[in-house]
């Protein structure tokens, strides 16, 4: 039996029906609210390591190849089926540790994110540091065993949720700011951390401000060495933009229309306009991911280098074409409040169309990734 046949018969027979098309990825941890069935689709698939099948079974993956991870990700779309877990310690602190960590550090925290037993949020932006991140005051002081650290973030994702963090803080301010950043992991369940969630237009507060009062981070969870932070950052939103996980179109987690109801209602509907716009947002959607697993295929690793900026770029620009077209396809139904007659489907479309608004800030705004393509994609000078 082929790989392919072998993989695409487990994710068939094992996969829930409701965990199936568009829907919530439950993103593990202490604080998260999952079904049952999603329970159960996450213990069977951290059985046989296939949350994360690309990592080392020692620490909680499946050992695949690279071309085992993609042929699993095609199935997965073909099936429609979602990811069984999903987060920052997934998509970007994972991939990093295998870098930058220590084997002890490894074994301590890998396998845990691979069952879903904690989530991660990121320490990045700072009200005075947002692209110009290097320039970020979070100050760490050396304790010998520990650090104590003070300071602010803002734009945490999920911190309301987060078990751990891992956080850009500044260990040396007498130097150049890239060289005086070191990159550390601590619990966010501590005294000395404050955090307050933003309410957005949307109507979610998925962003938070978070502060530290001599919050403690142990020596042992400082990734690679003191004030050199820096290199391990900018790799980790490499993996972060490198967008590997949307090649499964079952782990889409937003509500909306699938890839399958767009090719339906291209051929159903009889506008024109219409038409032309699905068509063009489903040949740009292959385009896209046809991209990503040819770049991931010609990189030395699972994950590219600059070209990730273009993933982030081109993404983001394509999710907010999809929702705009979402909206228009919904007609006046497509803009709804909760003073309406709107179901709980035409709400949550409206609130997700909202906060697409953001998807080409968030994360690293488009303006930052086109400064990327320019300089480290095509050489292009200063």
């Amino acid at each position: 039996m082929s790989f392919r046949t072998e993989i695409r018969e487990w994710l068939d027979s094992n996969c829930p029906d409701s965990c199936r098309g568009p829907g919530d990825v439950p993103g593990g941890g202490t604080k998260a609210a999952m079904t049952d069935e999603q329970r159960l689709w996450l213990d069977r698939c951290a059985a046989e390591g296939l949350t994360v099948p690309n990592w080392e079974t020692k620490y909680g993956g499946a050992g695949f190849s690279k071309d085992q991870w993609v042929i699993m990700l095609e199935e997965m779309r073909d099936l429609h089926v979602r990811s069984p877990v999903s987060g920052m310690g997934i998509s970007m602190l994972g991939p990093t540790l295998l870098e930058f960590g220590t084997e002890e550090q490894k074994l301590r925290h890998l396998p845990r994110i691979a069952r879903g037993e904690v989530w991660w949020c990121q320490g990045y932006s700072e009200p005075g540091s947002g692209s110009d991140l290097a320039s970020l005051q979070t100050r760490a002081e050396n304790q010998g065993d520990h650090y104590v650290i003070n300071g602010q973030k803002i734009w945490t994702s999920g911190a309301n949720f987060a078990d751990w963090i891992f956080c850009l803080v500044r260990t040396n301010p007498d130097v150049p700011k890239h060289e005086g950043i070191s990159f550390v992991l601590f619990s966010m369940n501590q005294p000395g951390v404050t955090v307050r969630p933003i309410r957005l237009i949307s109507g979610a507060s998925p962003f938070c401000e978070t502060f530290f009062d001599n919050a403690i981070a142990d020596r042992d969870d400082l990734v690679s060495n003191e004030n050199e932070g820096w290199t391990v950052a900018k790799r980790l939103l490499q993996h972060e933009r490198s967008g590997m996980l949307s090649l499964a179109s079952g782990g889409n987690r937003e509500a909306g229309i699938d890839l399958p109801q767009l090719r339906s209602l291209y051929a159903e509907n009889a506008d024109p306009a219409l038409q032309q716009r699905i068509l063009k947002n489903l040949i740009d959607t292959e385009c896209m991911n046809l991209t990503q697993r040819r770049t991931v295929e010609e990189s030395e690793g699972n994950t590219p280098g600059p070209a990730t900026s273009i993933f982030k770029y081109y993404g983001a620009t394509l999710a907010k074409e999809r929702s705009e077209l979402q909206i228009s396809l919904m007609g006046t139904q497509g803009l709804g409040n909760e003073s309406g007659p709107y179901s709980s489907s035409e709400l949550t479309m409206t609130r997700t169309w909202l906060a697409g608004k953001a998807r080409s800030i968030a994360g690293g705004s488009n303006e930052v990734q086109l400064n990327i393509i320019a300089k480290r994609v095509l050489g292009l000078p200063d």
